[in-house]
């Protein structure tokens, strides 16, 4: 029997992102009760969600096992204990944005990046400028063979990303034997849980043979990573209270979608959304303008209205169950705010009566353009 068949501990993914959910909103609002009763209040109003809806959990990406050693000079020495031992307020937060710091890549390193990245929890709300800022801040580390890139307690200051080589994951078992949980084979990254965290590392990383990782550390993380997540809440919460729509909704219930909200930018003439193709969610305008069309019987798109700046569009297909009644296209540059089927379906309750409301208004428009209703309950 093998030694990664045996006492194997798996992390289940949706652990993680919920674990990991649950510390950017705290960060974020900085709540005046205490850590456990902000975490009551958290979880029940998560428990209540799920009831009104089921969620598709998403991956988050390679296993998050955490902690850190050498780097730059100067990057590991201190010690922190407890969880939230730091406080850090990203409203507070006045370092100079134009001075930052730059590990210069190539661009098969820099794609490589990117690709590793990109589906983590923490990095997936980034647009493209600020993944820049991530890839940019990253550190190259050489890792020699047996070398522990981070060991099981220690205080966790590094985030990496596996640039080559093979890394093995442990734990402490009973009677201090240490249990192999995973191995990475030249790609994943490890170390998120504990940065967001501020806590010891949940595992030690060895390199099992020669490579380099790239690095990032503490201070950059959190300043990128929260702070771009406490802009982006604070922008989307703007754009939802000028939606009207969404006024139907508590407070609480507008910042959870504005954490759930994805940027999303076309050029002009791009088309958005396409008549006919499954709905994989709506979107919220944030800058410019849309074109909204339809084929007519003649099968030749019809311009039936245009949408600008904190209108939006796509819900017709979530609200229906059907396939997309209309195209979407940009006239012009624009920022859309995108949020997919499973958060529409848990956040937007509150607002389905108004988005039905909506359906009829749109069928009166039809009836304006093509003279008849002929068609139209292909869009019911």
């Amino acid at each position: 029997m093998s030694r990664g068949s045996v006492n194997r501990i798996n992390v289940p993914n949706e652990l993680r992102e919920i674990l990991l959910d649950f510390t950017v909103n705290y960060l974020l609002e900085q709540p005046p009760e205490d850590v456990v009763t902000y975490a009551c209040e958290f979880f029940n109003r998560l428990k209540e969600s799920r009831n009104l809806a089921d969620i598709r959990s998403p991956s988050v990406g390679e296993e998050s096992v955490i902690s850190d050693d050498e780097a730059p000079p100067n990057r590991f020495n201190s010690r922190r204990k407890s969880v939230f031992a730091e406080a850090y307020n990203p409203e507070e937060d006045d370092e100079d944005d134009n001075k930052k710091v730059v590990f210069p890549k190539s661009d098969a390193q820099r794609q490589a990046l990117a690709d590793s990245v990109k589906d983590i929890l923490l990095f997936r709300s980034l647009d493209k400028e600020q993944m820049n800022e991530v890839i940019d801040a990253m550190f190259e580390k050489i890792a020699e063979k047996n070398e522990y890139i981070i060991k099981q307690g220690d205080d966790g200051d590094n985030f990496y990303v596996i640039q080559e080589g093979v890394y093995e994951a442990y734990v402490n078992g009973e009677n201090g034997k240490q249990l192999l949980v995973h191995t990475y084979n030249g790609k994943g990254s490890f170390g998120e849980l504990a940065l967001m965290y501020n806590m010891p590392r949940a595992a030690t990383i060895k390199a099992a043979t020669a490579g380099s990782l790239w690095a990032m550390d503490r201070q950059t993380f959190r300043r990128i990573v929260l702070k771009s997540a406490f802009r982006k809440r604070k922008m989307y919460e703007a754009l939802i209270e000028n939606v009207p729509m969404l006024k139907a909704l508590q407070s609480y219930e507008r910042m959870n979608l504005a954490d759930a909200l994805i940027p999303r930018s076309y050029k002009d003439g791009e088309c958005i959304i396409k008549q006919g193709e499954a709905a994989d969610g709506m979107y919220f305008i944030e800058d410019g303008t849309v074109r909204i069309c339809i084929l007519d019987e003649a099968n030749k798109e019809v311009e039936i209205k245009k949408i600008e700046k904190s209108g939006y569009f796509g819900e017709l297909a979530l609200v229906t169950h059907k396939p997309r009644a209309a195209s979407a296209y940009a006239c012009g540059d624009v920022k859309l705010a995108f949020l997919d089927v499973e958060a529409f379906e848990r956040l937007l309750g509150p607002c389905m009566d108004i988005m039905k409301r909506n359906i009829d208004d749109y069928e009166n428009q039809l009836v304006k353009i093509f003279g008849s209703t002929c068609n139209i309950n292909d869009i019911r």
